[in-house]
């Protein structure tokens, strides 16, 4: 469903990428490991559409990317990928139930339609009691929650994570962490996530390694 052929990335004079080739199946979770600067972040965003690589193709079931204009590619991003970071970026001064929507809402969803799909995933995550909160008034594992529900709001093809539970306490980790395969058996969801955590990674379908801006083990 995803596939990456010879990815090449440099910012000046620093090579990130080097040649990355990798293929993943819907359904699967994928996690991707590495010291810091071995390139995984920056393969992440170039899955993600978010950065374009000097060379190499990006296919997502069948689109190369790099052949959209701009305008088409914010479209295909926003209809076809999800993302969780770190830092849950939610707008402060929206409530869970917005922040949830702004996905289908770019995409001209009429409101209260918007607000159902939002309100069932907030429900299937265990946190629509805090529908109506700010995400100032959440834990941090609640705002995770939230953003994981706003990802999936536009049913994308694939989930990318990046560093999803880097802030969170161990027990909200873990749950975020069994929240994803829970999502993948009922959803038949795609994830590739970037992460640490050692536990989360060994559970993934598949661990890849990255070192010096190339996957060592496939």
């Amino acid at each position: 469903m995803i596939k990456a052929e010879n990815i090449h990335k440099s910012y000046g004079d620093l090579e990130v990428l080097k040649g990355v080739n990798l293929e993943i199946k819907q359904g699967e979770i994928i996690s991707i490991v590495g010291a810091s600067g071995a390139g995984k972040s920056t393969l992440l965003q170039i899955i993600g559409t978010l950065d374009q690589p000097d060379e190499g193709v990006i296919k997502i079931n069948e689109v190369a990317t790099a052949q959209l204009k701009d305008k088409e590619l914010s479209l295909f991003r926003n209809r076809n990928i999800g993302f969780v970071f770190q830092f849950h970026h939610l707008l402060p001064e929206f409530t869970a139930l917005e922040n949830v929507c702004i996905p289908a809402l770019i995409q001209k969803v009429n409101k209260a339609k918007a607000e159902k799909r939002a309100l069932e995933l907030l429900d299937k995550l265990g946190v629509e009691n805090r529908s109506h909160h700010k995400p100032s008034e959440l834990s941090g594992g609640e705002q995770q929650r939230v953003a994981v529900c706003r990802a999936l709001m536009n049913n994308p093809a694939v989930i990318l994570a990046d560093e999803p539970s880097g802030n969170l306490d161990s027990s909200s980790a873990k749950e975020l962490h069994n929240l994803f395969f829970q999502l993948r058996d009922e959803l038949n969801q795609t994830f590739v996530i970037v992460t640490h955590n050692e536990e989360l990674a060994n559970m993934a379908d598949r661990k890849l390694t990255m070192k010096d801006g190339v996957i060592i083990n496939n």
